[in-house]
């Protein structure tokens, strides 16, 4: 199983369009994927057409210990995707563990009982770097940071590369860049070129090929519950993000090879 933390403490960078439609391009792939919500926002929840006021139990009552993730975990429109909804009670968590022992641990407790049920796990943080996003980067292999393709976004990716480092440091040593995401990306915007350049100059090798472009029908999709590709498999952002599902899978499996290889 790999887990994969998606995060980024600056909203708007579309790390919830990311988590909602890598996670469906990995299940449309037949890997038996589960999403879960770390955000209390629930983005990620109600935009695979999950409703939210009818939720009984969401993952607030998991990382204060009142049930399994199994139990909330719901089917999706997709064969082989799962999602662990949120609910506003998520705030409560944050505030309910804060005196709690082992309180980052939490989720990466929860996710054990799961792992021989799933070979991807993303977990959508958010937009900040408090206790829940600290929780997903305790439990997660690697990290995607989204970064939108504007002026200011370098700025924001120091931050949260500063949190991995102590995160690597005190929690969670195996944790790794899986790699830079650019969203957001105008090709008729010479900024956005600009950015693209200044980050792959700076980050060489730590950022991901595939490219999300900006979309419409991306941006459509949450409005309907569905990911892009059961809104319109053929819009632009529904293949940006297959490709990107492709490039995470490639990635993997050359990982996997070189670790295999003797020494």
């Amino acid at each position: 199983m790999s887990i994969i933390a998606i995060a980024n403490q600056k909203g708007g960078v579309g790390k919830t369009t990311t988590a909602v439609n890598l996670a469906a391009s990995l299940a449309v792939a037949e890997k038996k994927t589960a999403l879960i919500d770390v955000d209390p926002q629930g983005n990620s929840t109600t935009g695979l057409g999950i409703d939210r006021s009818r939720l009984q139990q969401s993952l607030y009552n998991v990382l204060i210990g009142e049930v399994s993730l199994s139990e909330i975990l719901g089917k999706s429109e997709l064969p082989f995707l799962f999602v662990a909804p949120a609910t506003r009670d998520l705030i409560g968590a944050e505030i309910e563990l804060v005196n709690t022992e082992r309180r980052e641990l939490r989720l990466k407790e929860a996710l054990k009982e799961v792992s021989h049920n799933f070979e991807y796990v993303l977990l959508d943080c958010p937009p900040s770097l408090g206790l829940l996003t600290l929780n997903a980067l305790t439990a997660a292999d690697s990290l995607i940071v989204p970064l939108q393709c504007e002026y200011y976004a370098l700025e924001g990716l120091s931050s949260i590369l500063e949190t991995v480092r102590l995160v690597q440091k005190n929690l969670n040593p195996g944790l790794v860049l899986e790699g830079i995401l650019l969203t957001m990306f105008d090709t008729r915007n010479r900024l956005a070129h600009e950015v693209a350049e200044e980050v792959r100059s700076h980050f060489p090798g730590r950022v991901f090929e595939t490219v999300i472009h900006r979309n419409v029908r991306l941006s459509e999709s949450p409005s309907h519950g569905k990911p892009a590709l059961l809104y319109d498999v053929h819009s632009v952002g529904a293949q940006d993000y297959l490709k990107l599902a492709r490039e995470i899978l490639r990635n993997g499996e050359a990982n996997r090879r070189a670790e295999e290889r003797p020494g």
